[in-house]
């Protein structure tokens, strides 16, 4: 049986783990081939060995200009070209109450990995998208960008401005049949609401820890698995979704559709926080270690 990818080539930024990691595996399922690019250079590397031929790994931090132009430069090298680019690394970012917030390194690193980040994949994917006659671009946002109280307000910010970005350029590029969407996720379990722990090096499996509050978060009673959101990308990626652009596509199990609070006056995010025993200042904050100099950022 045919893939609903099939011949098709992928870039998916932090694509070696969560989210990113699923949607790698099922592209490949459904017959791409998929550069997985990621400052994670261990897990990246694993995950393409796993996979075989159909997956190579390429490092790339997407605050920086010349590593996106190199992920994409991966996909033409190894596998002829370009025919979606999905924009899925980020983080929790800065946090805080906004009188304290930190306009330093942590607030340019947020607004560099999921703002300018997806601007620079868009920028040199479109030469290789056109090239194709045509292409996706997808670009991972947040129920945080749709409304208030999911996130730190940055992250939301940021969130919010990638969905409008994505419903820009669907404007631009659409007569080039590229077509460019968001997808919003609600309560995902992967480690981002483990912010820093979740990078000790430890072997805990952090999203099973928040399993059992992310499932009652929201109407639809389970919770959200980083493959909901790869089959939301499969399906915007493939010509299915032909007719389908400038659209924040809402993967969140019913959550933002109107007033649910099962958790009493504790906000998810809060009740999350407690559950790692974090605060505000550092609850969704993560350090990123480069293994090119050693450091961590």
């Amino acid at each position: 049986m045919s893939g609903r990818l099939d011949g098709k080539v992928a870039v998916v930024t932090g694509g070696a783990s969560g989210m990113g990691a699923a949607t790698v595996r099922k592209f490949v399922d459904e017959g791409a081939r998929v550069v997985i690019a990621d400052v994670q250079d261990e897990k990246g590397r694993q995950l393409a060995q796993d996979i075989g031929a159909e997956a190579v790994f390429a490092f790339a931090d997407v605050c920086r200009e010349a590593d996106v132009q190199g992920m994409i430069e991966t996909a033409a090298a190894e596998f002829g070209g370009l025919d979606c680019l999905f924009n899925n690394a980020g983080f929790g970012g800065v946090a805080g109450d906004m009188e304290a917030t930190d306009m330093g390194e942590p607030y340019e690193r947020t607004v560099g990995a999921m703002l300018t980040g997806v601007v620079l994949g868009m920028k040199h994917a479109v030469p290789r998208l056109k090239a194709r006659g045509g292409g996706a671009i997808l670009s991972t946002a947040s129920v945080a960008g749709v409304t208030g109280g999911f996130g730190p307000h940055i992250y939301s910010a940021v969130k919010a401005a990638v969905i409008n970005l994505s419903r820009s350029v669907a404007l631009e590029l659409g007569p080039f049949s590229i077509r460019v969407n968001a997808i919003c996720p609600g309560g995902i379990a992967t480690p981002i609401f483990a912010g820093q722990l979740a990078h000790s090096g430890g072997n805990e499996d952090y999203a099973a820890a928040v399993r059992p509050l992310l499932k009652e978060m929201q109407p639809v009673p389970r919770t959200g698995e980083p493959e909901d959101i790869a089959n939301a990308a499969c399906f915007l990626a493939s010509d299915e979704a032909s007719f389908i652009s400038g659209h924040a596509l809402v993967v969140d199990g019913g959550l933002t559709a109107g007033n649910w609070l099962p958790l009493g006056q504790t906000s998810a995010l809060q009740a999350m926080m407690e559950a790692f025993g974090l605060d505000g200042a550092d609850g969704l904050d993560m350090v990123v270690h480069d293994p090119r100099n050693g450091q961590n950022r």
